[in-house]
This record gives structure tokens, sequence and C-alpha cells, in this order.
């Protein structure tokens, strides 16, 4: 073992996929780039970090509501662009050719070129953490896409793509809570 800058720790537990988070503040759409988030359980609870850095978040805080789209390792530049420039002077949708695909219960559009789609509720700002606490109220998969490998962001400008899934369900299944 060799030491490492304490400050780069957080790259060793890499969160969730990276995903496109869309809102809409009432006149337009707008995407952001998310490369923290996380599930909370077993059920459609996430969270992710954001604050008002980010031109999205006025309106993710304004509305309480917004779309997780989670893009596969064909849309990485994408997803990097997006997040590399602002949608205050920016049509994020035009620029990167995305498709919005309205949504059944949010205001903020679905993304069309993506794996799959969460609509979600704000159920809470924590603030000093800028952590927002998401609740799933609908979500959608694109079972004919042929590229289903998702993004993780290791926080240093480098990513790690997902491999070849490994089943263990049926030696699990007892261990798992009723209804997995």
């Amino acid at each position: 073992m060799e030491p490492l800058a304490l400050s780069k720790a957080f790259t060793l537990l890499e969160s969730g996929p990276v995903v496109l988070v869309t809102t809409h503040d009432g006149r337009k759409p707008n995407i952001m780039t998310i490369t923290w988030t996380m599930v909370r359980g077993f059920s459609a609870e996430f969270a992710m970090t954001t604050g008002p850095w980010n031109h999205s978040y006025r309106a993710l805080r304004d509305s309480r509501e917004c779309v997780l789209a989670i893009p596969t390792v064909d849309l990485i530049d994408t997803a990097v662009g997006i997040g590399t420039c602002s949608g205050a002077d920016t049509d994020k949708f035009e620029k990167f050719r995305l498709t919005p695909l309205p949504a059944q219960f949010v205001e903020a559009p679905l993304i069309g070129e993506c794996l799959a789609n969460i609509e979600c509720r704000v159920v809470d700002i924590i603030e000093r953490y800028n952590i927002v606490l998401l609740e799933g109220v609908a979500a959608y998969v694109d079972s004919t896409r042929t590229e289903k490998r998702m993004l993780h962001a290791v926080g240093d400008g480098s990513f790690i793509v997902d491999g070849a899934r490994i089943d263990r369900r049926e030696m699990m299944r007892s261990k798992l809570p009723s209804g997995v």
C-alpha cells in the first residue's frame, strides 16, 4: 500500500451512474449533468448533490420536480458537454441534439436518447450539504437500446464504464427484503 492524498479519497468510492437531470422553469427545459447520485433503500427514493452554482438548481428548487435520465457510454461526450456549459445561455437539447419527450407526472421532459428516465418529485433539499432528496413517481426504460453500459464518474475527470453483469440473484434470494 502507498499513501493517497486524503483529498483524493472520494475517488475510491464512486457513486451511482452519471445522470442527466432535466428541469423546467416554467418557460423552458434545461439539462444538467450530475455525477453524484445514490439510491436510498429498495424503493424509488434517490439523492443527488447540487446547489445554486448550477443554473438548473433554481428550477429544481422552485418546481420541486425533475427527471433523472440515465445515459450510456455512447453519450459520454454529450454528458460531459452538458456539464461544461450553462443553460443560462445554451439550449442544451438543441446543442446536443437530444429529444425531449413529454413526462406523465412532471413538467420536466424525458430524454429520448437515454437508456432510462425516472420522473421525480423533490422531497427535501438539505442545503447545508447540497443534497436533494427525490422520490420517483414513474420510470421508463428503453429495452430496445443496444448499448446498456452506464458511466460512473470517478471525480477527477475520468470515468468507469459498466462491464458484464454477474448474476447471483438465486444465491441472495433468501437474503433480500420481500418485494425486491
